[in-house]
């Protein structure tokens, strides 16, 4: 029998709305208890469906009252402002089947419409905890009627400084309230927030480490430089479809998503320097498939949770093996398969190796001059070496020490085809000039 059939009929016929009848295994686990009002500590990867395992009972228990003014009888706190208005997006056509009114309050937007918004009524709250705090520091919010508290992505929380404000929002609600966390991982604070906050809670575990998920390969694409990076991203992409891709600094992330454009694929970039108004267009974009690419920081990123990505590139490596599972993450959601590609250089193929074997995924290996074509995902999936390639000739084919040269070098170049996978050739007046 589907856990589902606990739920209101409203809810249930919401879901059968939008194709969902039946649970995913997280939410197979966790809608029992948190029904049953248990506090519940959950390990489950990004695409698992743990928006609705978390969501729907709140939205249950909550049904059939309401609530007073500046009074929200549920709180869910997300790292982000992106996450904030995913969680919304899931949760909104269910909330309103049962005749809740859900409130997104975040950084970076007008006091005046979140205010109006809890002064009218808001069941159910979605925050950051800045924005949140600030509301409660000035009395347009608070917190002697929550029933229901929700941190998801509590390592992220956490990771972010956020740990202070978390621990002080929660701890102004009721005693007795039913609390919720999800987490990737449940070391240093995250273990410091749940040993204070969660009373005997139910612990589920699922899918803890997105690197075991059998429907997504990994590989290392050993290229040249910036250029031929670049070229090998144009080629991955258009193999393989829906793409995201990750860099390490929001100039990095502009800058590829400007070169793509600039080669006929159409890119958006999110990073922390772009207006929220900005940001939302650019996700919007990438949602609604009117952008092939979103090119994102590790931080923004966080927000991005969007169905069929086939393709998740590492344009710049991943720091460590937490942030590698995090972004690969991002592909074969729900069962469905996904590529993950690092892009790297042979003098740092080194550095690679040893965070995914951190992040215990096993990884094929390609050099760029021998790669399959097209770079279909399943002939990447045939090819490779199990270790890193080894060619005879030790000296770095192109490009400088760490693959990059000042922006103003190649911002804007199209990608193209070279001797080393992609290096576009200079425009004529160019090599006039020198």
């Amino acid at each position: 029998m589907s856990v589902f059939t606990d739920l209101p009929a409203e809810l249930v016929a919401a879901l059968a709305e939008q194709g969902i009848t039946e649970p995913t295994p997280v939410q197979e686990a966790v809608v029992p208890d948190a029904l049953a009002g248990y506090d519940v500590l959950g390990r489950a990867r990004t695409g698992s469906g743990k928006t609705l395992a978390f969501g729907l009972p709140i939205l249950a228990r909550l049904a059939g009252h309401r609530s007073r003014p500046c009074h929200p009888r549920a709180l869910i706190v997300v790292p982000t402002r992106e996450l904030a208005t995913q969680v919304t997006r899931a949760l909104q056509p269910v909330a309103t089947s049962v005749g809740l009114k859900l409130t997104t309050v975040y950084g970076g937007t007008p006091y005046e419409k979140q205010t109006r918004q809890l002064r009218q009524r808001a069941d159910l709250v979605v925050a950051t905890p800045g924005r949140l705090e600030d509301l409660f520091e000035n009395g347009y919010v608070f917190f002697d009627d929550v029933e229901v508290t929700v941190l998801d992505e509590a390592d992220h929380l956490c990771d972010l400084g956020f740990y202070p404000a978390v621990d002080k929002l929660v701890g102004l609600t009721p005693s007795g309230s039913q609390r919720l966390l999800l987490s990737a991982t449940l070391d240093g604070d995250v273990d410091l927030l749940v040993r204070t906050h969660l009373r005997d809670p139910r612990v589920h575990e699922l899918d803890p480490n997105a690197g075991a998920v059998t429907t997504m390969t990994h590989h290392t694409l050993t290229v040249g430089g910036f250029r031929d990076k670049i070229g090998a991203l144009s080629g991955l992409v258009q193999a393989n479809g829906r793409t995201i891709v990750f860099t390490r600094t929001r100039e990095s992330a502009t800058q590829v998503a400007e070169a793509l454009t600039d080669g006929g694929i159409t890119a958006v970039d999110l990073q922390g320097s772009l207006s929220q108004r900005v940001r939302e267009r650019n996700l919007e974009r990438f949602s609604t498939g009117q952008a092939q690419v979103v090119v994102a920081t590790d931080v923004a990123a966080r927000g991005i949770h969007v169905d069929d990505v086939g393709l998740v590139v590492h344009f710049d490596a991943a720091g460590d093996a937490k942030s590698y599972l995090h972004r690969s993450g991002r592909t074969a959601r729900a069962g469905r398969e996904g590529c993950v590609v690092t892009l790297t250089t042979p003098r740092l193929v080194a550095g690679v190796v040893r965070t995914q074997q951190n992040a215990g995924v096993e990884v094929l290996h390609h050099d760029l001059r021998t790669a399959p074509r097209p770079m279909t995902a399943a002939a990447l999936a045939e090819a490779g070496h199990p270790g890193p390639v080894q060619t005879q000739d030790t000296k770095r084919p192109q490009g400088r020490p760490g693959g990059h040269r000042p922006p103003h070098r190649y911002q804007g170049r199209r990608p193209g085809g070279s001797s080393y996978g992609g290096r576009p050739q200079r425009p004529a007046k160019k090599r006039a000039a020198r």
